[in-house]
């Protein structure tokens, strides 16, 4: 009896043991397993709405709800100008719907300056800013880079042309007279959603008053030019002129000389009825 006692005994020692053995594994994998989610959760960046385009929008398309869709975005990533709120993108006071001024891809955000306000024009009016005028410029394959210009480009202007004075002073030059200057259209789009380059016959500018005033005599006494400047390129062209002369590398002593060559000095004398001019050299 004493022997069945202590065999009962002993296997529930065993059993106790081993309950406390599970019992400390399940402890630690718990543990485990809530060290890891706090970690987890750690990692996690704080999100917030914002709308994006179910799918590519091209210029002048109306934008409608089917058009956009809300995502979680983080929030220290959201672009500016993205909408956040449906009842600011669509206003619950009108049924005048926004249209895309620029191209926006899939799953781009939705910004306001690639939309025009509910109801707004399309029109250039619409892209320039205060104080800003818009005023078209011709250009050939040549002078129009080819026809790689796509509205929001900027371009420095050159004048090419000859220049008023005396005949010694007269030179054809070619000068830098507007440095980064916005494009808002090509020919009759504004919309830059072209593939493959095209060839322009216009290209209207955003400039000043005063701009516009330069640009129209420009336009006038000789030819215009494009040069087109880098998306990145914060810098700012300085004054440039160019003539035949500076080009070649002809020093300002030649110039002199040629033009004391031109220099003619005479004196007047009478042959019977007829008074006739004779060369002499000059004096200075």
């Amino acid at each position: 009896m004493r022997m069945v006692f202590g065999l009962v005994l002993l296997v529930g020692i065993a059993l106790a043991g081993g309950a406390v053995y599970l019992a400390k594994d399940r402890i630690a994998q718990y543990q485990y397993a809530n060290a890891q989610a706090q970690a987890a959760l750690a990692k996690i960046v704080p999100t917030q709405t914002v709308y994006v385009a179910t799918g590519t929008l091209k210029y002048g398309q109306r934008l409608t709800k089917e058009n956009v869709r809300a995502v979680n975005w983080p929030e220290n990533a959201i672009p500016e100008g993205s909408f956040v709120d449906m009842a600011t993108l669509f206003p619950e006071n009108t049924d005048e719907l926004r249209v895309v001024l620029r191209a926006i891809e899939k799953d781009e955000a939705i910004m306001a300056l690639k939309v025009t306000e509910p109801g707004e024009d399309t029109g250039l009016t619409s892209r320039l800013e205060r104080g800003q005028r818009a005023f078209t410029v011709k250009v050939d394959v040549s002078s129009g880079v080819s026809g790689f210009l796509r509205p929001g480009d900027k371009v420095d202007v050159y004048w090419t042309g000859r220049t008023t004075g005396t005949r010694s002073e007269s030179r054809e030059v070619t000068k830098l007279i507007e440095a980064a200057v916005k494009l808002i259209a090509i020919d009759q789009s504004a919309g830059g959603t072209h593939d493959e380059p095209t060839i322009a016959r216009t290209v209207t500018v955003s400039v000043s008053p005063q701009q516009v005033a330069a640009l129209a005599q420009a336009q006038s006494t000789g030819s215009l030019s494009l040069s087109l400047v880098g998306a990145e390129d914060d810098t700012i062209a300085s004054a440039i002129e160019v003539d035949q002369r500076s080009l070649l590398g002809i020093e300002a002593e030649t110039v002199k000389a040629e033009v004391a060559a031109e220099k003619v000095c005479t004196i007047r004398t009478r042959r019977g009825a007829e008074v006739v001019e004779i060369p002499i050299p000059c004096t200075n």
